[in-house]
């Protein structure tokens, strides 16, 4: 007798996420492996587009593609493995693995609290997917700012601190320059996160 594919039946279910519609493991050996993968693997993609870097004169902040691939792992992974990638990707840089922007690694950088941001982000991204944020262009956009305000929402007091600067400043160091690219992250998202639901539920 013939059975459903497996995308077909998770696709449009409540609390799925793009990871959930992967082939299942017949073990749970075999799904730990699959979720180590996934971690593992959303936590280089960070690194990797963190390379993607760009210097703003007078701030200690790069324009990096690591907020938009860590709002995208979140959201793609769900709140657990979400969580567990960019922390992976934290604490391995924090440790010494050159992958944070510009290839840097340590804790003393000042912008050290928007990888801190990333983790709680993935988390709220992750959160949200699972309740179909992800589906519909406007409700993806609503999901992507929301993990954007809670990385600035670490990143920017942190920088404060890290400078000895009041927390305008450091906004103006951290935060305003940055809108319009967060802006256009969003509406990137907008387009790539429901066009995946779309070709998922045709497969």
């Amino acid at each position: 007798m013939a059975t459903a594919s497996p995308t077909a039946n998770t696709s449009i279910r409540p609390g799925v996420v793009l990871a959930d519609l992967l082939p299942s493991a017949s073990t749970r050996l075999g799904s730990q492996v699959r979720d180590l993968a996934l971690v593992t693997g959303g936590a280089a993609l960070t690194g990797l587009a963190a390379q993607l870097s760009v210097n703003v004169p007078g701030s200690p902040v790069p324009v990096t593609g690591q907020t938009f691939a860590a709002l995208l792992v979140g959201t793609a992974l769900g709140t657990r493995r979400g969580v567990a990638s960019l922390g992976l990707y934290l604490l391995a840089g924090m440790a010494g693995l050159p992958w944070f922007a510009q290839g840097t690694s340590g804790w003393a950088m000042p912008s050290l609290g928007y990888v801190i941001g990333f983790v709680l982000a993935a988390g709220l991204t992750g959160a949200l997917a699972r309740r179909g944020a992800d589906r519909t262009p406007l409700r993806t956009a609503g999901a992507m700012v929301a993990g954007t305000l809670a990385i600035y929402a670490v990143g920017v007091p942190y920088l404060a601190f890290s400078l000895h600067v009041p927390l305008a400043r450091a906004a103006e160091l951290g935060l305003y320059p940055y809108l319009v690219g967060d802006g256009l992250k969003a509406l990137l998202a907008m387009g790539a996160l429901p066009l995946a639901w779309k070709l998922v539920k045709r497969g």
